[in-house]
């Protein structure tokens, strides 16, 4: 997000309520395609299609199951996209004054994305650790406190953070494609002169950055998904530990293409959910500017 030199940046607290906005109404509009690929990805062998998995859930487990799950991801969705975007304005501002550039650049911009998803990272595991347990077809949980009672009991306070490097590698490489992907289709589209182009450009980029960051990150997301999706015993070393052995024990044992398991429900939710979230963002933080007026507009 760039503004003129004319114009004064938006105190933190505005970047926090627009990113907040945004993922809400991101999540609301795609969570049932999360499920789904969730669900894919902790399919051993061959999973079912797209359709297919919704027609399974659907009729197996009735359309509310589609929405199992839910609260999690609605609690962690304020934090989750202010802290990204709140992120990614800081880490650009830092990383412009280490290195003395003046203009955000297309290294600058993927570094910035990167950091700002590692630091994401660290807000969003508990809530994706108990999403998964939830969204498993295998569940037994009835709710979200059942599932953090039931950790807790059994691994201790630190088990919510089951998955933790997974979950920093998997959001640092989606945020460096999503961001970086961003700053290069802006530079590409035509010069927006109105409010409209303005949003349409945002769109158009947000989405295009939304494929890229999920074709990079999906390999990560199904081992986060493997890893979170085990429960863990006393005794017991997990299958499925750390990301990047993890990595290459399910291509070996299962196809390099496994490491792509949900990637069409996951690139159908993120590249226009990264639209979305890229046109709200900048749609709230306009109507921020006008309502306070000079310097920030």
């Amino acid at each position: 997000m760039s503004v003129s030199k004319d114009v004064k940046p938006l105190p933190f607290v505005y970047q926090f309520i627009a990113g907040a906005i945004a993922g809400v109404s991101e999540i609301c509009t795609f969570y049932p395609l999360d499920v789904v690929k969730t669900r894919m990805q902790l399919e051993r062998g061959q999973s079912p299609s797209l359709v297919k998995s919704f027609q399974n859930i659907v009729r197996q487990e009735g359309f509310a199951r589609l929405y199992k799950g839910l609260v999690p991801p609605l609690l962690l969705e304020a934090p989750k996209r202010a802290t990204k975007f709140a992120a990614n304005d800081f880490w650009g501002k830092t990383f412009k004054q280490m290195t003395g550039s003046k203009e955000m650049t297309q290294s600058l911009s993927i570094l910035t994305g990167c950091s700002a998803g590692a630091t994401e990272s660290f807000v969003v595991v508990p809530f994706e650790l108990v999403k998964i347990r939830l969204q498993d077809k295998a569940t037994t949980f009835k709710g979200p406190r059942e599932v953090i009672k039931h950790i807790v009991r059994h691994e201790g306070i630190l088990g919510l953070y089951n998955g933790m490097e997974s979950t920093f590698w998997r959001h640092l490489w989606w945020n460096g494609g999503y961001f970086g992907t961003i700053f290069q289709v802006k530079a590409m589209l035509p010069k927006a002169d109105t409010p409209k182009s303005q949003l349409l450009n945002n769109f158009i980029s947000g989405t295009i950055g939304g494929f890229v960051g999920t074709a990079i990150n999906t390999p990560f997301d199904v081992v986060k998904s493997r890893i979170q999706g085990t429960q863990r015993l006393p005794g017991v070393v997990p299958k499925y530990n750390w990301s990047y052995p993890a990595l290459a024990l399910i291509a070996r044992e299962e196809g390099v293409r496994a490491l792509y398991k949900g990637f069409v429900p996951k690139v159908l939710r993120l590249a226009p959910g990264g639209g979305v979230l890229l046109l709200v963002v900048e749609f709230t933080l306009g109507l921020f500017r006008k309502a306070l007026g000079p310097p920030y507009i």
